[in-house]
């Protein structure tokens, strides 16, 4: 738990503080932007027991050996936002940009199903759109008045609010990754063999999705302002690969390779 996550640099912060009135630093207490709760990294190693003695045959049947990783982790917290104000006025939140969004009690905050007029063609939806609100109305810029939202006077203290919901109060999606690899050893000469492998890097070819790269609360009802809320639109970089992590060569697509290694 903290306020912000490595003073708002690096790789794990996600924002900055986002509330830095006095006296109300707390409200930006909560998990950290690198709180996975549920951890699982495994490798496994298995020479097959497998010995023929008539010698050709040996010879292709032999010293063959499996291993491979495991990774699961549960999801990544992050926050939902409301839209940042731009109307003339008031103001919200000493003119800054984005603050939290309001939860509306009883509502779901997750739905995992398209969701016409908001979910947008090859994302997947992972929020409840309706479960949020925007302190602040998209369409207008103004401060959102969730009483009575036809109020034309909208700009003021008591529409112009924090939200309720709070830093990292909700959760991405879980992550599994697994590589497989198969190794036969050729002996060539007593102090010399030649190594094969084929390796398949996410073997069982599981997307896993990064959080949405930012996520702006609409009106509960109103999917002009909801259009993209909650989807997630990109996958998360495996902490394995062809090439090694961050180097170009990595996707989550599945990747077969083929290589051949002489030892001595």
């Amino acid at each position: 738990m903290d306020t912000v996550s490595n003073g708002g640099f690096l790789q794990f912060s996600a924002g900055a503080i986002l509330s830095p009135i006095p006296g109300n630093l707390a409200r930006d207490y909560g998990p950290c932007d690198y709180d996975i709760r549920h951890n699982l990294s495994a490798q496994y190693v298995y020479q097959l027991p497998v010995k023929v003695r008539d010698r050709p045959l040996g010879y292709a049947l032999n010293r063959w050996q499996v291993s491979g990783t495991v990774f699961l982790h549960s999801g990544i917290p992050f926050s939902v936002l409301s839209t940042p104000y731009s109307a003339n006025g008031n103001g919200i939140v000493n003119g800054s940009g984005p603050q939290f969004a309001s939860v509306i009690p009883g509502v779901p905050l997750y739905e995992h199903n398209p969701i016409p007029g908001v979910t947008q063609a090859g994302t997947v939806q992972w929020l409840n759109p309706d479960a949020f609100v925007s302190t602040v109305d998209p369409s207008t810029g103004a401060c959102y008045d969730r009483g009575n939202p036809n109020n034309p006077r909208l700009d003021g203290p008591k529409n112009c609010q924090f939200g309720n919901l709070g830093r990292n109060a909700l959760r991405g999606p879980n992550f599994a990754w697994s590589d497989f690899y198969l190794s036969k050893w050729f002996p060539l000469t007593e102090q010399l063999k030649l190594r094969f492998d084929v390796q398949f890097f996410n073997v069982f070819n599981h997307p896993n999705f990064a959080l949405p790269s930012m996520v702006l609360a609409g009106i509960p009802g109103n999917p002009a302002t909801q259009t993209g809320f909650g989807a997630l639109t990109s996958t998360t970089s495996p902490p394995t690969g062809l090439l090694g992590v961050g180097l170009g060569g990595d996707s989550t697509p599945r990747m077969i390779a083929f290589q051949l290694r002489l030892e001595f």
